[in-house]
């Protein structure tokens, strides 16, 4: 996330390196500038598990989102901090399961609403919001216009709350959002550890801080209570690669060092 504020009208910095860029490159996309190529590469100079990290959050989606529809049977989602538009985004895995299925996708970045709004009409009822995670009572009330906040949504919230300051208080801003949803709700949540690798992991926040961003890998300890109050569903809360693989997964069997992001689904009872 930048630290511009989420106006629809901001200026697209491209001289600038954006988070949802940086994960289009690692992710092997092409929706990015050489300000987020640098980053990427530095980033994996220092910390080569950087792409398999963000390969396998994204695995991790899709099966949390597979979960959700197929299993919890929502048929709402609000994904923010969405990133750009990639193979396997969270409309695609629901509504191939339930074509009725709603999502809006919030990000603070203009080429991410760029590029989701420009996809095809046939994607079925999607909505990209430019918003920021910092601004919870904005992000509600504007996605509330597509979605039925007074029935069951999945929240989505998938390698992002990592790029908060702890003087944002982030456990803050997620229960804000948990408050305004209702009974049988689920948050799905990961984000950077340096528990398992913490040379590498520093060296990439203190570069992201060089660049003018945010990286701030946290603790298990810190990264479980986002789900204070919350009923995880198995296997609980787990480096992602480990939370319910299948067949489709190609990250499941690399260490766990070079994965270093934690993630978990939960129910609000």
């Amino acid at each position: 996330m930048s630290d511009a504020a989420p106006r629809e009208s901001a200026e697209l910095r491209s001289d600038r390196p954006h988070p949802a860029r940086i994960y289009n490159y690692l992710l092997g996309g092409a929706d990015y500038f050489p300000a987020d190529r640098a980053a990427a590469e530095a980033g994996l100079a220092v910390n080569p598990g950087a792409r398999i990290a963000a390969r396998a959050n994204r695995e991790f989606l899709r099966r949390a989102v597979t979960h959700l529809t197929r299993d919890a049977g929502l048929r709402q989602f609000l994904d923010i901090g969405s990133g750009i538009p990639a193979a396997a985004s969270p409309h695609q895995v629901a509504q191939a399961l339930a074509p009725e299925t709603h999502v809006v996708y919030v990000d603070n970045d203009p080429l991410v609403v760029t590029r989701g709004r420009a996809l095809p009409s046939g994607h079925g009822s999607i909505e990209y919001l430019r918003g920021d995670l910092r601004e919870p009572d904005d992000v509600l009330r504007r996605a509330g216009t597509t979605l039925d906040l007074r029935k069951p949504v999945g929240l989505l919230l998938l390698a992002v709350t990592h790029h908060l300051r702890d003087e944002d208080d982030p456990h803050a801003l997620v229960r804000r959002l948990l408050d305004a949803l209702p009974t049988g709700s689920y948050l799905a949540l990961s984000q950077v550890t340096s528990d398992l690798e913490p040379a590498g992991w520093r060296a990439v926040a203190e570069d992201f801080a060089q660049r003018g961003g945010v990286l701030r890998p946290r603790s298990r300890a810190d990264i479980d209570r986002f789900f204070d109050g919350l009923a995880l569903v198995e296997p609980g809360l787990t480096l992602v690669h480990r939370w319910r693989p299948d067949e489709r997964d190609q990250h499941s069997g690399e260490p766990d060092a070079l994965v270093s992001i934690y993630g978990g689904v939960a129910r609000k009872d």
